[in-house]
């Protein structure tokens, strides 16, 4: 049968209510913890896990050393190649301006025009594009607008004249073309 209690709670302002406790059951039986055991079982766990943390942290730290060195190792590569690339364009240059004592005015214009050809292709080799400006319409992505020029033969907006060359490496601008646009108004 369950046993009854009843406990009166006074608070600080003078109430004071009564509750019935009902007993169904006794109080279960505590055991007995070694807690000095338990301690020492959860201090070993996290000694355990701080050490895997820490070794995760070296771990990763020296894979992000590692991939910056390889990324830095690629870059002075491609570097490299382009660099090699280049010195047949200053042997040119120097044989061109070597070459202009002697040479007739005809004779450089087809060396430096050569050597602009050359230039081109190994740049196109590197993925760098010319981009087309002079008659297609002026877009502010690829095109810087320097000037504006009435043309009545051309339609409002197209570009009627390229002062400085734009160019696109590999799909990203790296200069945009300096341009004169048409404006009727």
């Amino acid at each position: 049968m369950a046993e009854e209690k009843k406990v009166v709670i006074d608070n600080e302002d003078g109430d004071s209510a009564e509750i019935n406790l009902q007993m169904d059951q006794p109080a279960p039986e505590v055991e007995e913890i070694d807690t000095a055991a338990e301690l020492e079982n959860l201090k070993a766990e996290l000694n355990a896990k701080d050490d895997r943390l820490i070794r995760l942290q070296a771990d990763f730290d020296n894979f992000r050393k590692r991939t910056a060195r390889e990324q830095a190792d690629i870059a002075a590569v491609v570097e490299q190649a382009f660099l090699k690339d280049l010195l047949p364009l200053l042997d040119n240059l120097s044989r061109a301006s070597d070459a202009m004592e002697n040479a007739d005015v005809e004779t450089l214009r087809k060396g430096i025009e050569m050597i602009k050809q050359e230039t081109v292709a190994v740049m196109g080799k590197h993925g760098l594009e010319p981009i087309e400006a002079l008659d297609k319409p002026f877009d502010p992505n690829f095109h810087q607008a320097v000037g504006t020029v009435k043309d009545d033969s051309k339609a409002d907006g197209t570009v009627a004249a390229e002062f400085q060359r734009g160019y696109i490496a590999r799909g990203r601008v790296i200069r945009p073309s300096m341009v004169q646009v048409v404006n009727n108004a």
